[in-house]
């Protein structure tokens, strides 16, 4: 039976082997199979890679076969370009028809269905015919070697190398064949860099020349620097900003030249900025804001007398009947009458307004009389009622599971642009039971919500406060909830109210929310088994029992989120978000009658909770990416709580955001060693919680072909209680022994990444088990030819929807 095997192996190696990239080539045709690049050492060699025009399909290691090759090659073989052709000259020609019929009965929807039907279709086919069908769009063809394209990627190298200071540079490429495949090597030599001796400007105005020697410490173009053209173009937008920031509404950057002097002696350069004077006036014009006019157009059909008219802190608002707040629209305005135009000031007005979600666009124009200018805000309301209905999957453990959700927001709600959302959602999940090990159990969910989200702080108010933070997009939201889960181990609803506030920085970097309350009133259903587990742990020391009572839950908490060079949106430069996360539980209840609580049996809690998650994303070339993620968290029971958090309030290790080796929630805490089943294995039946949570991800991704992208990643970290647990022994942090309990995971994964979803599959395999007694907690060597999974439960496939991290 093991020869069978062995041999079949071997059989599935020769069939990907005889698939060889350079089988089916013309004889005049060669294979880029390697490509290299030598010399860089001052310039970026991340993005003197990128300007390679042609690079090598991805392989398989020794087995020389392409998966995006052969996918290609797949819908290569079923297609069939003429006869894509002629299917859409015969759409067209339907098409036509109809469009004759249409023209005798314009009103016929049958036809009218009927020609977009066609039109859609063909649009389809023209897809196909441009660009291949399904097949060969996901897959690659063969990369084979066009001497243009390397004759171009050197002429691109030697112009980036030029541009960035190494004026003496020269490329060259070296070019081996071996059979079929060409080895390619750009060879660079950079040679010595030309440095910024000095820099100046010329301008005939005194006005702008004060303004650039005040704004001299932020300049991008400073002596003893390696030359770079991308810091003259940075300048001069730099420079045209900052004077669009001081009144010049007419200047632009094409008033902006630059003389470069090279000495080929000293190796450098001197900079002469030039700031030419208009054709049309002897200075460039300072313009101030004579009037502002904000604007909120009305239906047509609504006749002139509803048309309300007045002033408001010198503006001028004209709208439909007295429908909006002044006053807050005031506040995301901050083009003032009397003020210098600032081009910075009317984007942030811009972008102010749209974050009310009120208006369905923002329009400022400016007319202009001698250096006055006239500023109309010109807005349209959105649809006061928005509804959205949606069906589909989602996948939080284990297994896909249906859910219906529905939406309704109503804008402006009081007149005051509030807007009131109420938000429905059931599904069913499939998750790891909490008491069971193996297998996947439905829980049942529901929930709903109202809230309103007002455009300002509730408290305290002013009319100062009101201006003063309104480039903050301050928001206070108010929500009163319901939710019930229905799980193999509890039934649970909860009631829960909140009163928060959010705002963040002018540029988006830092996100601010502060929950001023957040008070939830708990009611539980347990199992009997679980029921009865629970109070076993509880005879034994372990008052876990007490997280699962009904009970009421409050807290004020705050979360600081930092974005680093919009983390999440832009994947091909150095990115990071940092979260912070601070709650306080159980405060209100010092402003509360305990005996209230205890007459109708509900538990209550008193906690401190910290948390920090720190990501951060590094390309490394062009098609592979570096990231990680730190996250470590502190959770501290005290007073009447007895030593337990509220269930929800621990922390877990394992999943598919987690620790990929573990299943979910089933990692430590510490080195507590769970029972063994009857096979000698590991019985995970149980969640662990923990109070201390430390896990580190670290990833490699790399574009493979079309929509999939392969990750090698690696998992380290645990959870650990504060005391220990007489029912778990090894799950307390302790500082001489918790190095020795961190657990280490290791695995492959696929991406399918989609523009609009990603669809993740990770196979994690442990390698270091810190319930394993010491000296044998490496475990990675149990995988071998015979066992390539391991033991059994050493290897975990989680699902996910979306990136881990």
């Amino acid at each position: 039976m093991n020869k069978t095997k062995y041999i079949n192996f071997i059989l599935a190696l020769l069939l990907l082997s005889s698939c060889s990239l350079t089988k089916g080539l013309e004889e005049d045709e060669y294979l880029i199979y390697d490509v290299n690049l030598k010399g860089i050492k001052n310039a970026n060699e991340v993005k003197v890679k990128q300007l390679i025009k042609q690079n090598p399909n991805t392989r398989i290691p020794i087995l020389n076969f392409s998966p995006g090759v052969f996918i290609y090659n797949i819908g290569e073989a079923n297609y069939d370009s003429i006869k894509v052709g002629e299917k859409i000259a015969s759409l067209q020609a339907k098409q036509r028809d109809i469009e004759t019929q249409l023209e005798t009965d314009p009103n016929n929807n049958k036809l009218e269905k009927k020609y977009y039907k066609y039109a859609n279709r063909i649009d389809d086919l023209k897809k196909k015919l441009n660009y291949g069908n399904w097949f060969m769009r996901t897959g690659n063809p063969k990369t084979i070697y066009d001497s243009a394209q390397t004759a171009e990627s050197e002429k691109e190298i030697k112009n980036y190398l030029i541009n960035h200071g190494f004026f003496e540079a020269e490329v060259s490429t070296q070019i081996e064949r071996r059979k079929k495949k060409i080895y390619l090597t750009y060879l660079a030599e950079e040679n010595s860099p030309y440095l910024i001796d000095s820099s100046y400007t010329k301008t005939g105005d005194e006005n702008i020349s004060s303004l650039l020697d005040r704004d001299a410490e932020n300049s991008l173009v400073n002596a003893g620097q390696r030359y770079n053209q991308d810091n003259l173009t940075k300048e001069r937008q730099q420079v045209e900003d900052l004077l669009k920031n001081n009144g010049y509404y007419t200047f632009s950057k094409s008033y902006i030249e630059y003389n470069v002097y090279k000495d080929t002696v000293d190796k450098d350069v001197v900079i002469e900025q030039i700031i030419r004077k208009p054709t049309y006036a002897a200075q460039h014009k300072v313009y101030t804001i004579d009037s502002v006019i904000f604007e909120i157009s009305t239906p047509t059909e609504v006749i002139t007398d509803q048309e309300v008219q007045r002033e408001y802190d010198d503006i001028s608002y004209i709208m439909y009947r007295d429908r909006y707040s002044e006053k807050i629209i005031d506040s995301r305005v901050f083009i003032d009458k009397g003020a210098r135009y600032n081009k910075a000031e009317v984007l942030e007005t811009q972008r102010q307004l749209a974050n009310l979600d009120i208006f369905r666009y923002i329009n400022i124009s400016f007319d202009t009389l001698g250096n006055h200018i006239t500023t109309r805000i010109q807005t349209q309301p959105n649809e006061k009622y928005q509804i959205t209905n949606q069906l589909g999957a989602s996948i939080t453990e284990q297994l896909p599971g249906p859910f219906f959700s529905h939406s309704l927001r109503n804008r402006n709600l009081f007149r005051g642009l509030e807007i009131f959302e109420f938000n429905f959602r059931a599904g069913l999940e499939g998750v790891a039971s909490a008491t069971a090990e193996g297998g996947v159990y439905r829980s049942r969910e529901l929930s709903t919500s109202a809230s309103v989200i007002f455009p300002q702080f509730l408290l305290p108010f002013s009319k100062k406060g009101l201006k003063r933070y309104g480039r903050y997009n301050p928001r206070t939201r108010t929500l009163i909830g319901y939710n019930y889960v229905n799980r193999p181990e509890y039934i649970r609803e909860g009631f829960n109210t909140i009163f928060a506030y959010n705002w963040a920085t002018r540029n988006q970097r830092q996100q601010y929310t502060i929950n001023v309350l957040d008070a939830n009133l708990i009611r539980s259903n347990l199992d009997p088994d679980f029921e009865e587990r629970l109070i076993e742990l509880q005879e034994q020391g372990n008052n876990l029992i007490n997280s699962f009572q009904s009970s009421y839950v409050s807290s004020i908490s705050g979360q600081v989120i930092i974005n680093f060079n919009q983390y999440g949106l832009w994947q091909r430069n150095r990115s990071s978000l940092w979260r912070l996360n601070f709650e306080s539980g159980g405060t209100t209840i010092n402003f509360l009658n305990k005996e209230h609580f205890q007459n109708r049996n509900l538990q209550y809690f008193q906690f401190l909770k910290f948390q920090s998650d720190f990501r951060r994303y590094i390309p490394i070339s062009r098609k592979s990416t570096f990231a990680y993620r730190i996250n470590a968290g502190l959770a501290i029971p005290y007073g009447i709580s007895n030593g337990v958090l509220p269930y929800e309030k621990y922390f877990f290790a394992g999943g598919s955001t987690s620790i990929r080796a573990w299943s979910p929630r089933r990692l430590g805490p510490g080195s507590f060693t769970p029972q063994t089943d009857e096979e000698g294995y590991f019985d995970y039946r149980y969640e662990q919680p923990g109070d201390i949570l430390l896990e580190g991800m670290f990833e490699i991704r790399r574009e493979l072909f079309g929509y999939f992208d392969g990750v090698f990643f690696v998992d380290a970290g645990n959870t650990w209680t504060l005391k220990e647990d007489p029912t778990r022994e090894g799950s307390q942090f302790k500082p001489r022994t918790f190095v020795k309990e961190i657990a280490v995971g290791t695995g492959i994964g696929l991406r399918m990444d989609f523009d609009f979803l990603v669809l993740r599959l990770d196979m994690g395999i442990k390698a270091i088990d810190p319930a394993q007694p010491e000296g044998e907690r490496f475990v990675l060597d149990n995988l071998s030819f015979k066992k390539p999974l391991g033991e059994k439960g050493q290897t975990v496939f989680n699902i996910g929807i979306g990136y881990p991290f």
